[in-house]
């Protein structure tokens, strides 16, 4: 990683800023005064529509922002957070609202969101393939919008609700990640705010060490109002497959485990894997059990050379899919809806939950005890609802895995799965821990992580640095946070330095 000292070298100089002010709820007129004198477009709490742009996807996790600011310009977002840095008020960014945690709307009661939904602007650079896209553009308008634009694509979440702003800069898993990489690995500019409202243009060569710093943590370094991503060109067709074992798998224990064993045998056998092929398994404990993915290649060639190594020795599915689909026929498929496209304003999709993550290191995958131990659990049963979903990263050829933290501040870049273990109302909470607890125990020799974008609110903040960094990326990030941010403008529970 580049020394902060080349931050300096490239033109910041990291100014003071006030300190604290008078406590949030007795800073609120003084704050509204600053925010008018600049024109900043608020919403406060007696505002006609404050209820719903304060209310987050995750209703579990309800807090009460001072002031929402919705800015149509840079100057605007600018203007905002020296506001906020003057009167002591936190401030996070919200893009699409998708945070497990709420953290998009500060992670406490009292905090400026700065909704960056009037952001939509999507602008295709026909001449390099890269496009300049809003900081409030969701994934789905984002495709859709790179597709129209000249029949490009890119490496994100198959969510189209979701916002840009938090899955690009936290890793942003996909189907098609172990063939382009994260949805991170495509950003190649930045437009940042920084803590005392200097906006910046961070790329490798300008800025560097913020532009190391937002991709894997810009929630405690800035608030990215435009991003520069490097597009592909979309593939005519592409393969999608689905093996479906509905209930076959959870009777016998034997089967259950070795089918496991099977597949993380097939994802690291490089004879017929490589990067064009991605993955996950799907389970619930009651009714589903399911292996589906993308390939990028024929329908022919998945069927002879990787469909009968996929199933050898395993129990015969009850529904197989292998079809092919164009590109947004693909996407669409993915998101489960009609359309990839979301309303610009208005978007209203909730859910009550709790989740918890799971990275597993490449080297030691899951043994036999826990995925035996994994059984035995979701076996005893739960009366509420929930679901896992194992997504493959590494492997032979993976593009996740081809990078380390010297690229990005991201530091997960050698595991084999990914586990979202995901329970409906808070009913789940104790069901979801124990399912964590129960692979962790199994597998003592393995230090396991967690994803950033499946953030978990139950961490304090020191355990969710080291599941999320590790100490190393951690204290690089601590010292930048210092110099940067050192009033810590932009806080959450579980933000750098925090």
């Amino acid at each position: 990683m580049k020394s902060t000292v080349s931050l300096l070298a490239t033109g910041f100089l990291a100014a003071s800023l006030v300190s604290a002010g008078p406590a949030v709820e007795r800073a609120a007129a003084t704050l509204s005064d600053c925010l008018n004198s600049k024109s900043v477009p608020t919403r406060w709490i007696n505002s006609p529509d404050y209820a719903d742009l304060a209310e987050p996807f995750n209703t579990r996790l309800p807090y009460k922002p001072v002031v929402i600011v919705l800015p149509e310009t840079n100057q605007n977002v600018q203007d905002a957070v020296v506001c906020a840095a003057q009167f002591g008020v936190k401030v996070q960014a919200k893009s699409g609202g998708h945070s497990y945690a709420s953290f998009s709307s500060g992670g406490q009661d009292g905090s400026m969101m700065i909704d960056l939904q009037p952001m939509q602007n999507i602008k295709l650079d026909k001449s390099t393939n890269i496009v300049k896209v809003g900081g409030g553009v969701r994934l789905g308008n984002l495709a859709q919008g790179i597709w129209d634009q000249g029949q490009r694509g890119l490496s994100h979440g198959t969510c189209p609700g979701v916002g840009i702003g938090g899955h690009f800069t936290h890793g942003g898993y996909g189907h098609t990640s172990r063939n382009w990489g994260l949805a991170l690995d495509h950003i190649v500019g930045a437009e940042v705010v920084l803590a005392n409202g200097t906006l910046v243009n961070a790329t490798a060569s300008q800025y560097p060490t913020i532009f190391w710093a937002v991709r894997g943590a810009a929630d405690s370094f800035g608030i990215v109002t435009n991003f520069y991503l490097q597009t592909h060109e979309a593939p005519k067709a592409i393969t999608y497959f689905s093996f479906q074992w509905g209930t076959a798998l959870y009777g016998s224990k034997t089967k259950f485990v070795n089918t496991f064993l099977h597949v993380q045998d097939f994802a690291t056998n490089a004879s017929v894997v490589d990067s064009r092929i991605s993955f996950g398994i799907y389970l619930d404990g009651v009714g589903a059990y399911s292996l589906s993915g993308t390939f990028f290649g024929t329908v022919n060639e998945f069927n002879t050379k990787i469909k009968p190594e996929f199933l050898r020795t395993l129990p015969t599915p009850g529904t197989v899919i292998v079809k092919s689909y164009d590109w947004i026929g693909y996407l669409t498929l993915l998101s489960d809806k009609d359309t990839i496209k979301e309303p610009l304003t208005g978007y209203d999709e909730h859910d009550n939950f709790f989740a918890k993550s799971i990275t597993v290191p490449e080297r030691d995958g899951l043994s036999k005890n826990a995925l035996g131990a994994f059984y035995d659990y979701i076996k005893k049963g739960t009366s509420a609802s929930y679901f896992v979903i194992i997504n493959l990263y590494g492997g032979p050829g993976s593009q996740i895995n081809n990078k380390d933290t010297s690229f990005a501040a991201y530091n997960d870049r050698d595991s084999l799965w990914v586990l979202q273990n995901y329970g409906e109302t808070a009913a789940s909470i104790d069901f979801i821990n124990g399912l964590n607890d129960v692979i962790i125990g199994a597998q003592p020799y393995t230090q396991f992580g967690a994803y950033l974008n499946y953030v978990d609110p139950s961490y304090d903040a020191a355990t969710a640095h080291e599941l999320y960094y590790g100490a190393e990326l951690y204290a690089e990030l601590a010292s930048l946070k210092k110099q940067v941010d050192p009033k810590m403008v932009f806080w959450n529970p579980q933000a750098i330095g925090a």
